[in-house]
C-alpha cells in the first residue's frame, strides 16, 4: 500500500505559540497546502536523515582497511575471552 492511500490513524500533538501558528499557516497556504501537510512535508526529510545519521556507520579509508584488515586476519584470541568462547562452545555445542 502506497504512502498515499494508507489510512492515517495516528495523531501527533505539537503546541506551538500563536506566532509559530501564524508563520506555519502562512507559509502552508503559498504552498497551497494544509498546515499538517506543510508539516509533515518538512519534518519527515529530516527525521528520516536523522536516523540514518545515526544508523549509518562511516568510516575514513584508514579506519575501513584496518577493519577489513582485522577481518581477514584476526588476531589471536587470549585469556578470559579465549576461555569464555570455550565454556560457551562446550555448554551449548557450537
Amino acid at each position: 500500500m502506497s504512502e498515499k492511500s494508507s489510512p492515517k490513524d495516528y495523531r501527533i500533538d505539537l503546541r506551538v505559540t500563536e506566532e509559530q501558528k501564524e508563520i506555519l499557516e502562512r507559509a502552508a497556504s503559498f504552498r497551497g497546502i494544509s498546515l499538517s501537510a506543510y508539516t509533515l512535508s518538512h519534518v519527515l526529510p529530516i527525521a528520516k536523515q536523522d536516523i540514518d545519521t545515526y544508523e549509518r556507520l562511516v568510516l575514513s579509508n584508514r579506519d575501513r582497511d584496518l577493519f577489513m584488515s582485522v577481518m581477514e586476519n584476526p588476531p589471536e584470541l587470549k585469556g578470559k575471552l579465549k576461555s569464555a568462547i570455550q565454556k560457551y562452545r562446550e555448554k551449548y555445542g557450537k
